[in-house]
């Protein structure tokens, strides 16, 4: 019996002296990413992948370059142009690119299809396409008679409960997690927003806001450029309707909404038709007249009362401008 004992802690002793195997040792917690959230342009000029970052187009091509952080990126290439400007959506291929120093990107669409960025210049193939930069035909659109303005200068914040200015190196705007003093039933609606810059962070994560009508439904805004268009992507109602196309542009450029929005009827304390909507993402039709079939999440219930703008806050520094409200029957 002794002699079984002393054998095993003989070979216990023996075990613990062996090497640890591989499958034993912890494996390195993969480095979570810095959060950067810039929304100043100041502060981006000498930034080389917000310089590479963005839309590339000839007459026949078009292809977004969507920043992912530490010189990666995802690449989308369109037939015949850039969403809503002729891009055939069905062709879309997915590609990467990486970059080589502070000018040089590599980019890598399939097998056979290779090419680099640099100075503004995107060769794929034999192919070369220029860097563009879209602007909404709506942007800056000025309110007509009779309009209720909501902010167009300083000393506007007022309009809005939580209201404050947002002072950035290009001007002054309006922040995020305020509702409108006014309350408002069937309109047309202008506002414009600019999304940060926000490189390693992803889905919900990059850039977040929305804009709720009456305080009931949601109308996106998020960082979606490049991405599929979902409902719960920039200019998607919230869980409910995706736009017909995605049509957010690179962060840091100022977009357009433009609302025509028809609020649900009641009779006796009961929905008898749906709110309805019809929405312009930088001047592109991306909602025709759908139905809301009840409150978004995050929206107070329907009833037949007049509603408030929400533009929502999700803790990123998304900012907006030339907001205003036409009144319709």
């Amino acid at each position: 019996m002794l002699r079984r004992i002393a054998l095993g802690l003989l070979g216990a002793a023996a075990l613990a002296a062996l090497p640890t195997f591989a499958q034993d040792v912890k494996k390195d917690t993969p480095r979570k990413k810095e959060r950067i959230a810039i929304n100043d342009p100041a502060k981006l000029v000498a930034d080389a992948d917000f310089k590479i970052q963005g839309e590339y187009a000839n007459d026949k091509f078009g292809v977004q370059v969507v920043a992912l952080g530490d010189g990666a990126f995802d690449v989308k290439l369109f037939d015949g142009g850039l969403p809503g400007a002729g891009a055939d959506m069905k062709s879309a291929k997915k590609g990467k690119a990486n970059r080589e120093d502070i000018a040089i990107v590599r980019v890598a669409i399939s097998k056979g299809l290779t090419g680099t960025i640099a100075s503004g210049t995107m060769t794929l193939g034999d192919a070369t396409l220029k860097k563009v930069e879209r602007k909404s035909k709506t942007l800056g659109a000025k309110p007509p008679e009779g309009a209720v303005v909501l902010f167009a200068k300083p000393g506007d914040e007022k309009n809005w409960n939580g209201g404050k200015l947002i002072e950035l190196s290009d001007g002054k705007f309006l922040n995020v997690g305020v509702t409108s003093k006014q309350a408002f039933g069937a309109f047309k609606a202008h506002a414009e927003f600019r999304l940060p810059w926000m490189p390693n962070s992803r889905g919900q994560g990059r850039g977040n806001s929305g804009v709720y009508l009456q305080n009931r439904y949601e109308c996106q805004v998020l960082d979606s450029f490049g991405l599929a268009g979902e409902n719960n992507e920039c200019g998607g109602i919230y869980t409910q309707h995706k736009p017909l196309v995605n049509m957010c542009l690179p962060p840091m450029l100022w977009q357009t909404y433009d609302i025509e929005f028809t609020p649900a009827k009641f009779s006796d304390g009961k929905k008898v038709a749906n709110g309805r909507a019809t929405i312009y993402h930088n001047g592109v039709k991306i909602h025709d007249n759908i139905e809301f079939p009840k409150e978004c999440p995050g929206g107070q219930k329907e009833a037949a009362t007049p509603g408030p703008f929400q533009f929502q806050n999700h803790g990123d520094p998304v900012v907006y401008r030339n907001v205003w409200v036409l009144e319709t029957k």
